[in-house]
């Protein structure tokens, strides 16, 4: 007795199961061929494989920035300096911040005013603002450093000048402010209003003025100097004439001088010249112009020089930055010469050695 058997049905092997087949009927329906299917699963397998490495990278570097590294920041406000003030000249800072309720002196309710700061110690070392257009109430906002031994801090005298700008006179004075040091506790920042005296005398030794005109052509290049006149010079100057000098990348580049005047103090020029200057250029270029003349030992020497470009301050560098505000005009102004060393020891130049005359 047996349970009959359908003669059409076909035994399943033994140790398979229906889902055996499900991978091949599936790769079977697809209309590809073999190669791509393994292509694809390969390609598919390198991008996961990937994914974990760049995750695995990032927790790797996150653990590393949680690492304590070997530096520390310390506050200079706690930190204690043991170099003795015998070894090193203090630093004095002076920031000028505003004036207020100036007197215009010449025609007109307004000025163009400027600060000119020196130490009675350094009259020839000087720090000016750059001129304010149209305001009594100037808003100037600079800071200068003074280097003074400190033998020489009791004595030394902090002075502020105030000017107006004039473009073809001399500047007018506004006022200008006396500070000793002495009396003063240079330990702590101190900001206080002052009033400004009447002008007086503190202004420091005068070289002369000199004026001259600037003109810029970005298209072409063309930089034109234009040396009008100068005035108070030492009457026993004999034959001044003035040179204009370009330095690029504080080295000397181009050179012109003005023919020269005969028994004035107030030589009139009126001479022009022309440098070619790239306008990537126009920004490494410094314009030095200065005064010679035929002192007492008969022999040409610097009476006086002015720095004007990028790296000039005060005056100069406002004339400079409106000759390229105002590109193919001509901007004309009147400047006060510096000291020769001062403009040198400015641009990092040394003084020739000149050698004695026989007899002197």
């Amino acid at each position: 007795m047996g349970r009959p058997t359908d003669p059409d049905s076909t035994p399943a092997p033994v140790g398979t199961t229906a889902e055996a087949g499900l991978i091949p009927d599936l790769m079977a329906r697809i209309p590809w061929p073999r190669w791509a299917l393994i292509t694809v699963a390969a390609a598919a397998g390198v991008l996961v494989v990937s994914c974990l490495l760049c995750v695995l990278c990032c927790c790797c570097r996150r653990h590393r920035r949680k690492k304590p590294r070997d530096k520390v920041a310390v506050g200079l406000g706690s930190a204690r300096s043991s170099t003795t003030t015998h070894l090193v000249q203090p630093e004095i800072r002076v920031g000028l911040k505003q004036a207020v309720d100036l007197r215009a002196r010449g025609p007109g309710d307004t000025a163009d005013p400027y600060a000119s700061v020196s130490l009675s110690t350094q009259p020839r070392h000087r720090h000016e603002t750059k001129a304010h257009r149209g305001t009594l109430n100037p808003v100037f906002d600079e800071t200068c450093c003074f280097h003074v031994p400190p033998a020489e801090l009791p004595q030394t005298t902090l002075q502020v000048r105030l000017l107006d700008s004039r473009c073809f006179s001399q500047h007018e004075p506004l006022g200008e402010l006396s500070l000793p040091l002495g009396a003063i506790d240079l330990r702590h920042v101190l900001e206080l209003w002052h009033q400004l005296g009447p002008p007086g005398t503190t202004e420091a030794e005068q070289t002369g003025e000199l004026c001259f005109s600037l003109q810029y052509v970005p298209g072409s290049g063309r930089l034109t100097v234009v040396v009008l006149e100068a005035r108070g010079l030492s009457s026993g100057l004999a034959e001044p004439y003035v040179k204009v000098q370009l330095m690029l990348n504080q080295r000397k580049w181009k050179r012109r001088k003005t023919s020269a005047r005969k028994s004035t103090a107030s030589p009139y020029f009126n001479e022009a010249f022309t440098f070619l200057v790239p306008f990537s250029q126009i920004q490494s270029v410094d314009l030095v112009l200065a005064v010679w003349a035929r002192g007492l030992r008969l022999r040409a020497e610097p009476v006086g020089k002015l720095v004007l470009g990028a790296r000039a301050s005060g005056q100069p560098l406002q004339h400079w930055a409106d000759m390229l505000a105002h590109a193919r005009r001509p901007v004309t102004q009147w400047h006060r010469l510096r000291p020769p060393r001062e403009v040198d020891r400015a641009l990092a130049l040394q003084p020739r050695l000149h050698l004695p005359l026989p007899g002197s």
